[in-house]
């Protein structure tokens, strides 16, 4: 009896252009290939604590270099980007509020609709990245949740409780226990690539498995 192919571990930071660039197409890579995708916000910042590294626009030699590759891989993959003029940003409110959803499979706006975990981390993707939202702006996250069919209320009261202030932190303390160290990075079949760079990497292990 054949066994399910296990799904791909997708490790995000809602501030990461890189994985706004992934977040566009890993759906469709590992559908090609017949697996789903386990979408799992972190925040950077802890990883690079863990690690002992730095984000590389924090780097005055990295900064230029890191501004034009954001843009330049974004055009190469047919994705829409334009840098907001705030960045990096903290972005810890829409992470507990991805992991708020996360928690209660087959939630529905106030509208009726379904909604989920992965449809707010698009919206809150591209409300950064192609309109220059201000994610750690409390009141155009707000905004954002009226966009997507939430309560604002609700969303706002979910990242001020302790208790998905405590769901983050486990999830980035047992992404670092997995070597997670960046984003976007993705875990297949217990196999690690960094960066939305791995790719083609990432198509030919799921095509042949290892090489």
């Amino acid at each position: 009896m054949s066994l399910e192919p296990r799904p791909i571990d997708f490790y995000f930071d809602f501030s990461s252009p890189y994985s706004y660039i992934a977040s566009e197409w890993i759906e469709a890579l590992a559908a090609r290939h017949g697996r789903t995708v386990n979408w799992k916000a972190i925040l950077l910042g802890a990883t690079f604590q863990a690690a002992e590294l730095r984000s590389p626009v924090a780097h005055p030699i990295k900064r230029g270099y890191s501004l034009l590759d954001f843009e330049r891989s974004a055009r190469f993959a047919g994705v829409p980007l334009t840098m907001p003029a705030r960045f990096p940003i903290p972005t810890q409110n829409a992470a507990r509020v991805f992991w708020w959803l996360h928690d209660q499979p087959g939630a529905r706006s106030k509208a009726g609709a379904p909604i989920d975990a992965r449809g707010w981390a698009r919206h809150c993707f591209r409300a950064l990245f192609a309109r220059g939202t201000d994610l750690s702006d409390v009141n155009r996250l707000r905004e954002l949740a009226i966009e997507f069919g939430l309560d604002p209320a609700d969303a706002e009261a979910v990242w001020n409780d302790p208790r998905w202030k405590a769901r983050l932190k486990e999830v980035n303390d047992a992404a670092i226990v997995t070597g997670v160290f960046g984003a976007p990075f993705f875990v297949i079949d217990g196999e690690p690539f960094w960066g939305n760079d791995r790719r083609a990497q990432i198509e030919r292990w799921l095509a042949s498995g290892p090489f």
